[in-house]
């Protein structure tokens, strides 16, 4: 039977309520936190649930260490996973964004305006595919990070959801369900704000505590203080990639918003118990949720990278058989397999000649050499993007599989 939450057991016996609180909040393993929700301390009860979870965390990130992917998959994995970390974290918010508007920026934000929209936001992201280092030792530095994601743009666009205060906001602000009712009321005046928030970075930087822990713990305090008129989801969510990123392997800073959107419904529920006075300051739930949304995404990470080198593998095999003879063009045809793995569009030109070290002229003789039917070529703007069509590859092996030619390979299935 799972273990219930104080607001649940308030409506089943109120006797037995009062006992479980006192129990919980006075246990030699509960963290008594700093500050309150409401009129209740808050606390957080390490439940076996949360250390299993814990432990197969840190099993799943040593089996993810231990995939070898070529560089070029590598760096086109992370795009991948970073256009669509933006999109789904948009999403959440109920913020329209495309593939190819994510990518357009993507691709070289030297001359996009921080203006317009989403460029502060995939320009923050791709600082933490480089592996950006960040503070969050002081609220100075929350507004630092906002400033560099939402400023620019909001000022342009939407100007009156500019921080007005001296580091937050000065005046009160709602979230709306989507039949906008008021479900949750953020902390006023900004003091409250900043008092709270300097006490979440206190936890979030006490390593008494599991980072895992201090990790949720913060999520849901940003949630809960919502210092920001708007950007608050988004801002929080990137702020849990970069310190997931910075303890587990990198790729799952571009993973999250993916996991939150699936169980998007235990998200919010997980706030709304943790924000109601029936619950009286226990945050275990949401640790419980945000923990367990960590270990399925390294899940999903583990079995997506497993099956994508798996297939890598089975068609470089097919490849060295067909083309052992032409060194070169036996690499072409290896990163053209991943740009189609491991990206949703391709690999530019650009990064061909780099990747093949040839010349321009060279590489277009040996694109030129590849039949038709094999090669998919994508048009981005002024930009060509290349990559391998596997559904005819397929075709070939099936082909010869069926034919008993000296090829030694099954067809995937």
């Amino acid at each position: 039977m799972s273990r219930k939450n104080l607001k649940q057991l308030f409506h089943m016996n109120l006797a037995e309520y009062k006992a479980e609180y006192n129990r919980r909040f006075n246990s030699d393993d509960t963290i008594h936190l700093s500050l309150y929700i409401g009129e209740n301390q808050a606390f957080i009860c390490q439940t076996p649930e949360i250390y299993k979870m814990i432990v197969n965390i840190e099993r799943l990130d040593k089996a993810i260490k231990q995939i070898e992917l070529p560089k070029a998959a590598e760096k086109q994995y992370v795009n991948k996973c970073l256009i669509d970390e933006i999109i789904l974290t948009n999403n959440i918010e109920g913020v329209h964004s495309t593939r190819k508007e994510i990518g357009d920026i993507l691709q070289d934000l030297s001359k996009k305006s921080r203006k317009n929209r989403f460029v502060g936001l995939v320009a923050k992201y791709e600082k933490l595919a480089q592996r950006e280092k960040l503070d969050f030792n002081s609220c100075e530095d929350i507004r630092s990070l906002y400033d560099d994601i939402f400023y620019e743009e909001i000022k342009e666009n939407d100007p009156e959801n500019l921080p007005d205060g001296k580091i937050f906001r000065k005046s009160a602000v709602e979230v709306h369900s989507a039949s906008q009712k008021v479900i949750h009321k953020g902390l006023y005046p900004e003091s409250k704000i900043i008092d709270a928030f300097e006490k979440s970075i206190e936890i979030l930087n006490d390593e008494t505590i599991d980072f895992l822990i201090r990790t949720a713990v913060f999520h849901y305090l940003f949630g809960y203080i919502h210092p920001f008129y708007d950007g608050n989801g988004r801002t929080s969510r990137f702020i849990s990639s970069y310190l997931l990123s910075q303890n587990l392997n990198p790729l799952i800073a571009f993973r999250l918003s993916y996991t939150i959107k699936e169980n998007i419904k235990k998200y919010y529920d997980a706030f709304d118990v943790c924000n109601n006075p029936l619950n009286k300051g226990e945050l275990t739930p949401f640790v419980e949720m945000f923990t367990g949304i960590v270990e399925s995404s390294m899940e999903q990470l583990l079995n997506s990278l497993e099956e994508k080198k798996k297939k890598l593998d089975y068609y470089d095999k097919f490849i060295s058989t067909l083309y052992k003879c032409d060194k070169n063009l036996t690499k072409l045809y290896y990163v053209l397999v991943q740009a189609a793995l491991f990206t949703n569009i391709g690999i530019s030109r650009d990064e061909l000649i780099s990747h093949m070290e040839c010349s321009g002229n060279t590489l277009k003789k040996m694109l030129d050499s590849i039949p038709q039917e094999l090669l998919l070529v994508n048009q981005r703007k002024n930009k060509k993007f290349y990559l391998l069509n596997l559904d005819e590859v397929n075709k070939r092996i099936e082909k010869s599989f069926n034919e008993n030619s000296h090829l030694d390979i099954t067809p995937i299935k």
